[in-house]
């Protein structure tokens, strides 16, 4: 691992009237990244195919056809998009944290895809809650994805959105020593505000986890919102709440951040900046008290079928040997007693 690592984060509309052209956008600013030396690129918050904000500005009962729309252009894992993917940032030699609605058989989901720089997938994860509006939308996530993994650029975690305001989640992406962290949101809605809170947002999980963050947000022209919806009112509540920006584990900004507009922040991380912030504090090494304050992660995927020991599968095959079940030790016990 190189000791400076060049990263850009990206702030890009998605392609609303032809949903598969926002693919296209993705791989072509890939290219441009890489063009310009990043080793790393952060997309927005589900990105592709795109963001629901018609969820932010619809009732629940119209909805339908837009909600219904977005699962028949939504990301199945592994398909054609994450192959896309993968061979660019394979050919190119970057590694890529990508935001999708993730179609799973009847449900989507708030994922987030990190592809290493020899294209493999390195981390699938779920909003663990999706939030406010999104609840209509997307399915809850699992703890399975609360991971940091070893990339060509370092140990990368990432949380979308809000998921910044759950304390332990970012706690246990910091108890596994991430040093750089990808968070993601929409952009384009709630205004300043949204923007403002961004920031406060993750320079304090850079100051606190002791590494950098990079964050990517969205962007809507005055076109696409009007397409949205055509009420005055409802449109500026699709303005503003863009802050795409790197971070310091000194808690600065490595380049001036990006709020209005498409474009890239690019910066280079000097590995050595985390040694220098965590010898003074470490908030999982020697500034924590384990033994006063510890934390608790369920990392089992979430499954709405177990098969007992020994049983037979509708499709004939034998279920799992007692050593292999999924099924939980303590229903297990309850079950042999």
């Amino acid at each position: 691992m190189s000791t400076v690592v060049k990263a850009a984060a990206v702030q890009i509309a998605p392609d609303l009237a032809r949903p598969e052209g926002t693919l296209e956008r993705v791989l072509a600013a890939i290219e441009r990244a890489a063009q310009q030396g990043a080793q790393l690129v952060v997309f927005p918050e589900t990105l592709v195919p795109y963001y629901p904000y018609f969820s932010f500005v619809q009732p629940p009962c119209r909805q339908g056809p837009d909600h219904l729309r977005l699962i028949e252009h939504a990301v199945v894992v592994p398909g054609p998009v994450t192959q896309a993917v993968s061979e660019r940032a394979a050919a190119l030699g970057v590694a890529v944290l990508l935001g999708v609605n993730e179609r799973d058989h009847g449900s989507l989901y708030n994922t987030q895809l990190l592809f290493d720089a020899d294209g493999a997938l390195k981390l699938k994860r779920r909003k663990i809650t999706p939030t406010y509006h999104e609840r209509m939308i997307w399915g809850q996530g699992d703890g399975a994805g609360l991971r940091v993994v070893e990339t060509a650029v370092g140990r990368v975690g990432a949380l979308a959105c809000w998921e910044h305001y759950n304390p332990l989640a970012r706690y246990a992406l910091m108890a596994q020593h991430e040093q750089i962290h990808c968070a993601q949101f929409p952009g384009s809605l709630v205004g300043p505000i949204f923007a403002e809170q961004m920031a406060v947002t993750i320079r304090h999980h850079a100051l606190e986890s002791g590494c950098f963050v990079i964050n990517a947000t969205g962007w809507l022209s005055d076109e696409q919102i009007q397409g949205i919806t055509p009420e005055p009112g409802l449109q500026q509540a699709l303005r503003g709440g863009c802050h795409t920006a790197i971070v310091s584990p000194e808690g600065k900004y490595l380049a001036e951040p990006l709020t209005h507009g498409e474009g890239m922040v690019i910066a280079e991380l000097d590995m050595g900046l985390i040694a220098k912030r965590k010898r003074m504090m470490d908030s999982v090494g020697h500034y924590a008290r384990p033994e006063l304050l510890s934390l608790a992660v369920n990392e089992r995927p979430a499954q709405t079928m177990f098969v007992m020991p020994g049983s037979v599968l509708p499709t004939g095959r034998p279920g799992p040997a007692p050593a292999q079940s999924a099924f939980p030790a303590l229903l297990m016990a309850e079950a042999s007693a």
